[in-house]
């Protein structure tokens, strides 16, 4: 018996061209397991609907008879479809009030849910993931923006050579850029009025990977935080990966840090962030923040450098995590590709798009991935393809507790039948 799974098209905003399976991985469910792919027709999709076809899928509007359908971004409640699964990025965990008629549509409509973002595994690492995408285009359009903000304030610089990662046809085309970027560097410097130039990225996870991989092309010094304070004026180029031990520290001063402790209880923690500002030229946000942690930069302590005059540093702030008014207090929206960044003025507390005026440049592009979709998506599709055969096989109408699916994929079902999972219980009070 043949088995039809769908992939519905993306259409949470303009730029988003992602897929959750390729062609070349639809060919193999199809020639491994059976298993046929019906796709909606989407123009804009990374992937033709005729590289689809030519793997063996189908292109139908309706998706209806399938009895799994995939998706990257989260779905309109109106577009769901009854006693289906679902798997898709919902973005619904921290209890998003955007999306929680989406989720309460899917209860209504008796339907499962499977969110990659919770699919992980033993050592609680994440399985199918586009984290080294967003880092990878957060870094390509950290460069762009320095080169624009630069610009904005008449320094002329190499980085006005980098385009934003989305002009690129494929990463291999940035990464020759940003190479070209390098070479530059190493032979001309940088003006003077910017060394030494520093990039301070916080975290050290799958998307500060990739910011990394970016900045290796470029003639570039590793140094440690502790390390700021004493540069060497004559090297024009730094690096620096901050770990929670270097961002926070407890309140109590009797205390060591633990990281278990911070995690399971960060209201005895303390942000020591601050410390840095005055060392750092661009700072890339690439954190796991919810309102329980401390923040990295605040607003009150922006507005306090800005009041004592002087030159700042800090030029500009890439917030990958997009936090609202998290740990980037100043992130007080997102971006998207059309519109990169804000300036934040510490002193107003007013912000205004582009990258001319007063204050600080803010990067907050919440789909970073996507500038970036036929490699990213071919990552994802490889991390997420072979799962698909035991989704399918799973008894759906059984007890929850009895449904026989590997821990990795049971963990991240939200939604069973209609209800919150066992795990998912908390939901309820945002709902």
């Amino acid at each position: 018996m043949q088995r039809l799974i769908g992939i519905r098209r993306e259409d949470k905003n303009i730029w988003e061209r992602r897929v959750p399976l390729v062609p070349e991985h639809v060919h193999l469910l199809l020639a491994e397991y059976n298993i046929k792919t019906r796709l909606q027709p989407f123009t804009d999709r990374a992937f033709q609907d005729k590289e689809y076809v030519k793997a063996g899928a189908e292109i139908d509007e309706d998706l209806s008879p399938c009895e799994i359908i995939l998706a990257v971004k989260e779905i309109p409640p109106h577009l769901l479809l009854p006693d289906k699964t679902f798997c898709f990025f919902s973005h619904t965990i921290k209890g998003q009030s955007q999306n929680m008629p989406m989720l309460q549509r899917l209860l209504d409509l008796d339907c499962n849910l499977i969110d990659y973002e919770c699919i992980k595994g033993p050592d609680n690492k994440r399985l199918v993931f586009f984290g080294r995408y967003a880092g990878l285009a957060g870094m390509i359009d950290t460069l762009h923006g320095v080169g624009q903000r630069l610009a904005a304030l008449d320094i002329d610089s190499p980085f006005l050579t980098i385009k934003q990662a989305m002009e690129y046809q494929d990463l291999n085309e940035a990464f020759e850029d940003v190479h070209r970027l390098g070479q530059a560097i190493k032979k001309h410097g940088l003006p003077p009025a910017l060394t030494p130039f520093v990039i301070g990225i916080a975290g050290y996870g799958q998307v500060s990977k990739g910011a990394q991989e970016v900045l290796e092309q470029l003639p570039i010094v590793n140094v440690s935080p502790q390390d700021l304070f004493k540069l060497d004026p004559s090297v024009p180029f730094y690096k620096v990966i901050f770990s929670e031990q270097d961002m926070v520290e407890p309140n109590d001063p009797e205390f060591h840090f633990a990281l278990r402790n911070y995690y399971v209880h960060p209201q005895y923690y303390r942000s020591k962030f601050d410390q840095y500002l005055d060392y750092l030229t661009v700072l890339v946000n690439a954190i796991y923040w919810d309102e329980r942690y401390p923040r990295l930069v605040t607003k009150a302590s922006l507005k306090q450098r800005y009041e004592k005059g002087g030159e700042q540093k800090l030029l500009l702030i890439t917030d990958i995590s997009c936090d609202i008014r998290g740990a980037i207090e100043i992130t007080e929206k997102t971006t998207d590709p059309a519109n990169p960044s804000f300036i934040y003025n510490p002193l107003t507390d007013q912000i205004q798009d582009g990258f001319g005026g007063s204050g600080i440049a803010d990067i907050a592009i919440d789909n970073l991935p996507a500038e970036l979709p036929r490699d990213s998506s071919q990552a994802f599709s490889s991390a997420l393809w072979a799962m698909i055969p035991e989704i399918l096989e799973a008894d759906w109408k059984t007890l929850f507790e009895e449904c026989h699916l590997p821990p990795e994929i049971k963990n991240a079902i939200i939604v069973y039948n209609g209800e919150l999972t066992p795990a998912f219980q908390y939901l309820k009070e945002y709902l």
